[in-house]
């Protein structure tokens, strides 16, 4: 099958969108499938072997100057080479691009215009190009936000497309009020130029069919999935320090400061025995005043000592990270319906504890690989922290049937075995 899988660069950070699209691609082109993984806005980044292809269009910069000047909506291709150009993409992306809605608006609303947004050139660049190569199987968009494409693809290509939904209103639900809903007006008078909506979770699939009105019928369930090469269960428990763990985006709405919070009262009932929390994770610019406030508040509490941030991991760092963790927390204030991070702690055999809510649900009840409590609730969450540190042996029991759950449930193997049957049902 040739598939044409368009996936949105995040302005180099690493990206749980990115990592899925690109892992998908790599498995899929592994069985022989023709994928061409064509990346908007920047480059990707991805801890693993990275697929996509080198050019980038829709550059970060171009979009940006078409929607702000009337003069860089007709320059010539021969000076849109210079700031489409990969390698100055990825610098400008590490300090100049933001992918804060707040500022993003407008050009939100330009983009889902389609071709009647001020970003026309660069569909027709698009399609361009798209000439000199095969004609696709089936075109695949990675989230609503691009919808605008799937009109002109469809007249361009005749051939089915598909949309993923993976996480997007949360970025629509930081707009400004007008820019949300004249985006979700826009998004919803396109999904009827969709064929099929793959959701990456039954959570999700709900949520989604209701919030942008798409008929039941479009929606079908590609449940996400991740490469395990490498990961392993930790062979034995640690001793000495019992250690919890955050790898997720720093940022308030994945909710640090709740396990913070947690930490401490946790820290109250063992006073005699040793403990830290580790931190992991992409840190924008934007939020680094939120991670000094957690930061002070820790030594507020006299628990400075106890607490690490460790930045951005690698693969090889992330999965070393994961398996010295006792248990992983990452208590989001908000519905995600992904939770990547979840299905990487318990692939590496360590244990979660997940506030009950949004796609957190169905992964713990699936993998059996962690417990639930009350979300936006440091007192449960500390409860349910302190009931696997003072069990170890089910502790232990939870790590090893998560690794099993999401070897069965969540590998990428998976993912691309549901993702075809998705494709192959519109192709036959």
């Amino acid at each position: 099958m040739k598939i044409l899988s368009i996936t949105a660069g995040a302005a180099g950070m690493y990206c749980g969108s990115c990592f899925r699209d690109n892992a998908l691609a790599a498995e899929l082109m592994a069985r022989g499938h023709e994928v061409t993984l064509l990346p908007l806005y920047t480059p990707t980044r991805t801890d693993e072997a990275n697929v996509s292809e080198h050019r980038v269009f829709f550059g970060g910069i171009s979009v940006y100057l078409e929607q702000h000047s009337a003069l860089f909506r007709k320059t010539p291709p021969v000076l849109d080479r210079l700031w489409d150009s990969t390698a100055l993409l990825s610098l400008l992306s590490r300090v100049a691009i933001r992918t804060d809605p707040r500022q993003l608006g407008e050009l939100t609303v330009s983009m889902l215009r389609g071709e009647e947004g001020f970003q026309r050139k660069e569909i027709e660049k698009l399609f361009e190009w798209l000439k000199s190569q095969p004609l696709p199987d089936v075109v695949n968009l990675p989230n609503s936000l691009l919808i605008g494409l799937a009109r002109p693809i469809r007249q361009a290509l005749g051939r089915p497309v598909c949309c993923t939904l993976q996480g997007e209103d949360l970025f629509l639900e930081g707009l400004e009020k007008s820019y949300r809903d004249g985006a979700l007006e826009l998004i919803r008078g396109s999904t009827r130029f969709v064929d099929l909506f793959t959701p990456v979770s039954r959570y999700y699939s709900n949520f989604m069919s209701s919030y942008l009105l798409i008929p039941a019928e479009k929606m079908r369930v590609v449940p996400l999935g991740i490469n395990l090469a490498g990961y392993e269960p930790k062979c034995e428990p640690s001793k000495g320090v019992y250690t919890i763990g955050y790898f997720a985006r720093v940022a308030p709405e994945k909710g640090l400061d709740v396990l913070c919070s947690a930490y401490r009262l946790l820290r109250e009932k063992t006073p005699s025995q040793k403990a830290r929390l580790k931190v992991a994770g992409y840190l924008g610019h934007e939020h680094h005043s939120y991670l000094r406030a957690v930061e002070k508040q820790m030594e507020d509490w006299g628990l400075a000592d106890e607490f690490s941030y460790l930045g951005v991991l690698d693969r090889e760092e992330k999965i070393s990270f994961l398996q010295g963790l006792d248990v992983l927390s990452v208590p989001a204030s908000y519905d995600e319906p992904k939770g990547m991070f979840l299905l990487e702690s318990m692939a590496a055999g360590t244990p979660v504890v997940q506030p009950r809510r949004g796609a957190f649900i169905e992964i713990i009840e699936s993998t059996g690989g962690g417990i639930l409590v009350d979300p936006d609730n440091p007192e449960a969450l500390a409860e349910g922290i302190l009931s696997l540190w003072n069990d170890p042996s089910r502790a232990r029991a939870l790590g090893l049937r998560g690794a099993e759950g999401v070897q069965r449930h969540y590998s990428v193997r998976k993912m691309a075995d549901e993702t075809l049957r998705a494709y192959e049902a519109l192709t036959n």
